[in-house]
This record gives structure tokens, C-alpha cells and sequence, in this order.
């Protein structure tokens, strides 16, 4: 249950993404320009950084190269990896899905041969543990593509498909500011 805490106190960051992405892509943020600080872009990666009660944090971020689903519509998706200096956390890894999860489902995360299981609350999905998202995050450094499957809380499966390319460079410039 503490883990379930402490991953929900986690929501402010995907607030602060979407208008990030949103910005990459061209939209309109829905931040004012000094909240956020864009650091770069790599292949199909984008690093960034923001302050939050007076504290650092930074985040990598992507959106699938490939969704698939029987649904009619669906919001913004993303995957996530959140360095917290002040708070001693780092590579948290964690799914926006543009649906709410089914209630008690768990995302099924596939890189290379390796599986894991994360857990849903509304519309996104954490690692269990440190220790579940520092075994993800190096096979993503070794890991080309990542699939995500999951269930919407109409039942919907949907299956997501990640580009690797540009991860660990991406994830290199946050280590450098937010400390690896």
C-alpha cells in the first residue's frame, strides 16, 4: 500500500508532460514557458525539467510509435521515466493511457524476452517497486521496442508499441541535471 502512495503522489508530473509533449508536438501547452524547461530531443524521446516546491525534477518522455485497440476514441498516451532528486527517486517508470484501466487489472509490459507486471490506478500504470522499475529501465537501455498490453475499463485490450531509440541518451541528460 505504501508503494500505491507513493506512486499516486506521482499525478502532478503527467500533467506537467502532457503540456510538454503537447508543446513538442506544436499545440498549445497548457503551462506558462518558465514552468517548464524543454532540455532536448532523442530519436524518439523528449527530456525535460521543471522546479516543484522548490525542487528539481526531470523527466524523459514518449509516445507510442503504434496503438492498437477496438475503441472508438482515446486520450493522449505516453510512457514516462521521472527522476526525483529531493525525494532520492529516480527512473520511475510509469503509463498514461488515454483510458482507464480496468479496476485490479495489471499492464503487461514486454522488452526483448523480459516481462513485467505493473499496476493501474485510472488511467495509469506504475512498477510495483525501485526495484521492478530499475530492472525495466535497463532493458530499455538494452531494448529496441517495448509493447504495453492492457485492458480499459470497458474491457477494450490494447496493445502499444514503444521505439527504444534514443532512451539512453535521453535518460543521460536527466541523470546529468537531476544526478544519476
Amino acid at each position: 500500500m505504501a508503494t500505491v502512495m507513493l506512486r499516486r503522489g506521482l499525478f502532478g508530473v503527467f500533467g506537467v508532460a502532457l503540456a510538454a509533449l503537447v508543446a513538442v508536438s506544436g499545440m498549445r501547452p497548457s503551462l506558462a514557458q518558465d514552468e517548464l524547461e524543454y532540455l532536448g530531443t532523442h530519436r524518439d524521446w523528449h527530456a525535460f525539467s521543471f522546479i516543484e516546491n522548490g525542487s528539481r525534477v526531470c523527466y524523459i518522455a514518449s509516445r507510442p510509435t503504434r496503438d492498437e485497440g477496438n475503441y472508438t476514441s482515446r486520450g493522449d498516451i505516453f510512457l514516462l521515466i521521472t527522476h526525483r532528486p529531493a525525494e532520492n527517486s529516480r527512473d520511475v517508470v510509469s503509463f498514461i493511457t488515454g483510458y482507464t484501466y480496468q479496476p485490479d487489472s495489471e499492464v503487461e509490459v514486454t522488452i526483448g524476452s523480459q516481462q513485467f507486471r505493473l499496476f493501474t490506478n485510472n488511467d495509469t500504470a506504475w512498477a510495483y517497486d525501485a526495484d521492478d522499475d530499475r530492472r525495466m529501465v535497463q532493458a530499455m537501455i538494452s531494448g529496441t521496442t517495448m509493447v504495453v498490453r492492457a485492458t480499459s475499463n470497458r474491457g477494450t485490450r490494447t496493445t502499444d508499441t514503444y521505439s527504444l531509440l534514443g532512451f539512453t541518451a535521453a535518460r543521460n541528460q536527466i541523470n546529468e541535471l537531476c544526478g544519476a
